[in-house]
């Protein structure tokens, strides 16, 4: 499966005096908004956009406040799951959308969650790969706590791990090299504020939150992975009233063997939107 060539286009927003940057692939009516990891760019998410654009769907990846080429304040109360949840309304109300699908990986799949909770009637369906709940909080402090001590304490070691990601050439790095340099590229605070305002503020919606969205969503988890468990996948798909769990082989499968995910989220949009569109034939090269 490949993706055919779709139209790109950058584009920004501001909430207050914070700038916001996404990108659109493809010009379909059935929209679909795609969120990233913690500390990650969207622009991880451009292979199956571009898959999706190419099925005729209309989609747009976004630097969450404090990721990637959007702005990135030092203060810790700038960032929390319910703040990046506005910013996907935002979002919405600025590319003049009612409705769309939206998901995302990790902390994505969590801030799509939120989105969920807050405004329901702007939400047709969720895509939540690999969320981060009740089984894997004590793995995301362990892995996320040294960061947070060394942006806060010792910060020229971050900005030595930047230099040197910037050092490696972009153009001859593979596609995912170049998430892991950008992902490295970080600057101390507005790291350091980023994670603390994730640990000191909801992580997710409760249990019985969740329970009450009844939304359609495609829950993606895998195993092997200790910080985003397969365990709390299957939970939330077991307390989303309308979903269901896909297990994937692996953390590396979409991103090196898409193919089997790449259909399954295709079928699932197009259940979702009620489209018309061949999704499997137009995913296939």
């Amino acid at each position: 499966m490949s993706a055919t060539l779709a139209s790109e286009q950058v584009g920004q927003f501001f909430i207050d005096d914070d700038r916001l940057e996404y990108t659109e692939f493809g010009g379909g009516e059935r929209w679909v908004v795609l969120l990233h990891g913690q500390l990650m760019p969207r622009t991880m998410h451009e292979p199956l956009a571009r898959v999706l654009a190419s099925a005729g769907y209309h989609v747009v990846t976004l630097d969450l406040l404090g990721h990637g080429r959007s702005d990135r304040p030092e203060d810790p109360k700038e960032y929390s799951m319910s703040a990046w949840a506005e910013q996907v309304v935002a979002l919405l109300d600025h590319v003049g959308v009612e409705r769309a699908v939206v998901g995302g990986t990790s902390l994505g799949a969590n801030v799509s969650l939120e989105v969920a909770v807050l405004a329901p009637d702007r939400v047709e369906g969720l895509l939540l790969e690999m969320p981060v709940l009740d089984n894997a909080l004590e793995a995301g402090l362990l892995a996320f706590a040294p960061l947070l001590f060394l942006a806060r304490f010792f910060p020229p070691s971050i900005r030595l791990m930047a230099a040197t990601s910037r050092l490696v050439p972009r153009r001859i790095t593979p596609f995912w090299g170049r998430i892991v340099l950008e992902t490295l590229n970080q600057r101390p605070a507005p790291m350091a504020a980023v994670i603390h305002g994730i640990f000191f503020g909801r992580v997710a919606p409760s249990s019985r939150m969740r329970r009450t969205i009844e939304l359609p969503a495609l829950v993606i988890g895998h195993p092997r992975d200790p910080i985003h468990l397969a365990a709390d996948a299957e939970m939330l798909a077991e307390e989303l009233p309308n979903s269901r769990y896909l297990a994937a082989s692996s953390i590396i499968e979409w991103r090196f063997r898409p193919d089997r995910l790449n259909q399954e989220t295709l079928d699932f949009l197009a259940e979702v939107t009620g489209s018309t569109l061949p999704a499997r034939a137009s995913g296939e090269s």
